[in-house]
């Protein structure tokens, strides 16, 4: 079938690299483009790369690069497609490992891909791709190819930005008090067809509550927006809510990552006023070894009981995963109400690591098996630096600080995306459940730069999850510094609900593109039409301002 049949085409293609701005880890992937006349071009997922090439291993475990050069589209029978692509290192220069080889990924709706085994290079070297130019001018390598209709409205959806488009309420309800009328929501519309509920602010001074009768009211539908940044100098964030009051910890760079310290309010939005208080639990302490990287502490309630997880370093650098207890009846905010840091062991009572580092420890429950999940690093600054990698061990929730199984490699950073000039990170994971899934968000590239993004792993909730075979990894970021305005490096993110019962997720990021500040940031978590977690909705994109009033009938009976 050509492209003229239909008028609908795919551009596949690969971008120019550009040092700090798009580099070749990024720029050497599969891109896409839509078009309705087979001329103009429109990038789908502002584009950034949607199909990477996974780097290999070497023999002494260190991770080889790999990018691609002159993607060839084209139809496999009536209702699938190929995409094959010339390997190439970092530096764009042919990929000897791979010479004479092609990589082939197949697709049936160019939103899931499946790595194929390499193909043969035809004998001239190349697939006779052609150069292209998007709506932005920008000129591309690439290749076309026709699409359905069907088949290219789907795909345009799910690879552009979702937005909110309308709101309703119902045009009556009845209603005996203030009480009952709060209850009555909102429901948005986004773009891509999917929908929320949000709360609203009626307005019932006008409404006689002991009076049969109908009223006029209005209201203002629930804004979930919060400034970015919230607050500066701060990595990894974590909000707990315990006992009717809001946790804050971090963390903090504004102390050189020395010390754990909490906030406490009323509200999340309080926890980031001017001059909040910062209670110091847990100092640099000679008698204890802890002197230096006091990394990603994450609160976690197990077996009952509250913990924060954290990585911590004595006199000598080597981060390692610890954790301690609140007591039973003690405070948060108290130091003296915790228990002495211990540090992870293994099932056999030896540490954790005994060969690198280890840090970013979350916990996670599922099909009721206690899970705990960490980054682990071997090398780190020599010529023989494994990059960080993602595990995952059972623990018994009465004493998770020892594994009951052995560990289990998850992830390591084979993608241009998790490796963007030698960052080699796969670190932060972080887990929420929905619809019987876990989702196991993780961070790949600069830890306090723009390149810094969130990857994600799925299962499902009952499945083995130390079975590598029960997840799901994305073959592209789920959030990076082409998602939201204004936002870089956007990573090391957690997950809570607030008091409306929205998903929540708070990260880090940086304000410019050379910026290298740690800054804190929280919006809402959107369940799009294919019910994928979406954490790209900014506030505006969220809930349009223009939208946010609305108005109804009160029946009061």
């Amino acid at each position: 079938m050509r492209q003229e049949e239909t008028g609908y085409s795919v551009l596949v293609y690969t971008r120019r690299p550009v040092p700090g701005e798009y580099p070749a880890g990024l720029a050497q992937s599969v891109h896409l483009a839509c078009s309705e006349d087979g001329v103009r071009f429109r990038p789908l997922n502002e584009n950034y790369g949607v199909v990477f090439a996974s780097g290999s291993v070497r023999a002494d475990d260190t991770i080889r690069p790999r990018g691609v050069r002159e993607p060839l589209v084209f139809h496999i029978g009536e209702r699938r497609y190929g995409i094959r692509a010339l390997p190439v290192n970092e530096d764009g220069s042919p990929d000897e490992e791979m010479a004479g080889k092609a990589l082939y990924w197949t697709t049936e709706d160019f939103i899931r891909f499946r790595e194929e085994a390499p193909t043969d290079v035809p004998g001239d070297g190349g697939f006779g791709v052609s150069i292209f130019t998007l709506e932005s001018g920008e000129t591309v390598v690439g290749s076309i190819v026709s699409v359905d209709e069907e088949r290219y409205r789907r795909m345009k959806r799910y690879w552009s930005r979702v937005f909110h488009c309308s709101v309703s309420v119902p045009e009556t309800v009845r209603a005996d008090s203030p009480e009952a009328l709060a209850e009555v929501k909102a429901v948005l519309s986004y773009s891509d067809g999917s929908r929320a509920l949000r709360r609203v602010a009626w307005d019932s001074s006008a409404v006689d509550f002991g009076r049969s009768g109908t009223y006029e009211v209005s209201g203002t539908v629930r804004s979930i927006r919060f400034p970015f940044p919230l607050a500066e100098g701060y990595g990894d964030p974590v909000i707990l809510s315990w006992e009717g009051r809001k946790y804050y910890i971090a963390t903090n760079d504004n102390t050189n990552d020395i010390g754990l310290y909490v906030r406490e309010a009323a509200t999340v939005e309080e926890l980031f006023a001017k001059g909040i208080t910062e209670h110091l639990i847990l100092g640099e302490d000679e008698a204890r070894n802890l002197r230096q990287t006091f990394w990603a502490p994450e609160f976690h309630l197990i077996g009952g009981e509250l913990y924060i997880l954290f990585a911590v370093s004595g006199r000598i650098w080597g981060p390692q995963c610890h954790m301690m207890r609140l007591k039973k009846g003690g405070s948060i905010t108290d130091p003296g109400s915790w228990t002495d840091p211990v540090r992870v062991q293994r099932r056999d009572g030896s540490w954790l690591s005994e060969d690198g580092i280890t840090l970013d420890m979350t916990y996670l429950k599922a099909g009721g098996r206690s899970y705990v999940v960490w980054s682990y690093r071997r090398h780190i600054g020599t010529p023989m630096d494994t990059g960080s990698m993602l595990y995952i061990a059972e623990t018994d929730e009465t004493a998770p600080w020892k594994l009951t199984s052995d560990p289990v490699l998850l992830t390591r950073p084979l993608y241009g995306w998790e490796n963007v000039d030698g960052t080699i990170n796969n670190e932060g994971p972080y887990s929420f459940q929905a619809d019987g899934r876990v989702y196991l968000t993780y961070s790949g590239g600069s830890a306090n730069a723009y390149t810094y993004v969130l990857g994600l792993l799925t299962a499902n909730a009952g499945d083995d999850l130390l079975d590598t075979a029960s997840w799901e990894k994305s073959g592209h970021p789920v959030l990076s510094y082409y998602s939201v305005e204004g936002e870089y490096g956007p990573g090391h993110n957690s997950f809570f609900t607030d008091e409306d019962g929205n998903l929540m997720i708070a990260y880090h990021g940086e304000t410019g593109i050379r910026e290298h500040l740690r800054c804190v940031g929280i919006r809402r978590v959107h369940f799009d039409a294919e019910r994928r977690p979406r954490f790209d909705l900014s506030a505006d994109r969220d809930l349009d301002p223009a939208l946010e009033k609305v108005s109804t009938k009160v029946i009061v009976p």
